[in-house]
């Protein structure tokens, strides 16, 4: 945990970083042996790290989701992808920096990237408009995704956004149509799609480019039709009642996602979040990416195209045990 950047609910684990600190620096200084109490703390940690991190509730979880040392898109396709080419623009408007796309190559073969990005400071969160695609963006993807479509080539798209961008010049562009473009034509492409959850999946920003044979999601990541502020905003009138619409909305329940069949598989990251062990998630997504897209090329184009309408079209049909079930969660 990077101790600068320690949420509220670590900070009792980060009061004990900082003792074993101060503890490591007597045992230097002044040679003293304070072993005894080193692992005594050091135990300590560990304990409280299981205690905070087996039982975080929905809000935590998506402040994990946000944490800003927790890898972006761009980290995953630069630890896991070889000579990754970035191309640009939408050929109508201009060049969204908060969706990146080109061709990269996994393990000899090619193919091609879309992914949200955000900013790790104010220069590039202003340069990526924090993770929030404009329709030129969505566009872009889309010319990306019918050039895939073309040279046979698997598309991988990251999510990572809490919504598109709801500005005025966004929705003189026609944001909410440029995002059902991409869903209609995501459903028809004959390429295999995977698409991978790093941090936030918020509403139509991310379903427009995540309409995927396959959709996979990292442990503390989220995936909502709405972002928890937004929410909020609408059932409470007030922004800050977020904790509680998070808990509402089951936020980073990613078993009731699976069971549900709206993630694939879910990838497991390091105690306390991808941000402690960047290259251990790296290698876990990569295994996993490799894992389902590896199945998904085996099968012809007529079964790809009918296992991916059967996996949509099933969406949302709830049996009478899954209704009360859900029922009961929520009460």
């Amino acid at each position: 945990m990077d101790k600068k950047y320690a949420l509220d609910f670590e900070k009792p684990l980060r009061g004990l970083i900082e003792q074993l600190d101060a503890l490591h620096q007597l045992s230097e200084e002044n040679h003293i042996d304070v072993s005894s109490e080193i692992k005594a703390i050091e135990a300590k940690i560990e304990q409280t790290k299981k205690s905070i991190y087996s039982n975080l509730s929905s809000w935590q979880r998506v402040q994990l989701a946000r944490h800003p040392l927790r890898p972006y898109s761009l980290d995953y396709v630069d630890a896991i992808f070889e000579n990754f080419q970035e191309f640009h623009g939408d050929r109508s408007f201009r060049d969204d920096k908060s969706i990146l796309g080109g061709i990269a190559f996994l393990d000899g073969k090619a193919v091609m990237i879309i992914a949200q990005q955000k900013g790790r400071n104010t220069k590039e969160n202003i340069l990526r408009n924090f993770g929030m695609p404009n329709p030129e963006g969505y566009r872009k993807a889309l010319r990306l995704m019918k050039m895939a479509e073309k040279f046979n080539m698997p598309i991988i798209t990251w999510v990572d956004t809490p919504g598109a961008y709801p500005g005025v010049g966004s929705e003189e562009r026609h944001v909410a149509e440029a995002i059902a473009v991409n869903i209609r034509e995501m459903s028809q492409f004959t390429v295999p799609i995977v698409t991978i959850v790093v941090g936030e999946g918020g509403s139509g920003g991310a379903l427009g480019i995540a309409v995927a044979d396959r959709v996979l999601i990292l442990q503390n990541a989220y995936y909502s039709v709405i972002s928890p502020e937004s929410c909020s905003a609408i059932l409470w009138k007030d922004r800050s009642e977020s904790s509680k619409a998070a808990s509402a909305l089951r936020l980073g329940d990613q078993e009731m996602l699976k069971r549900f069949g709206v993630v694939d598989d879910v990838i497991e990251e390091p105690m306390g979040g991808a941000q402690n062990d960047p290259g251990a998630t790296a290698k876990s997504v990569e295994s996993m990416l490799k894992k389902h897209l590896s199945e998904l090329v085996s099968l012809s184009t007529d079964e790809l195209l009918e296992k991916r309408y059967a996996r949509y079209r099933n969406l949302g049909e709830l049996d009478d045990g899954k209704v009360i079930e859900i029922n009961e969660a929520a009460s």
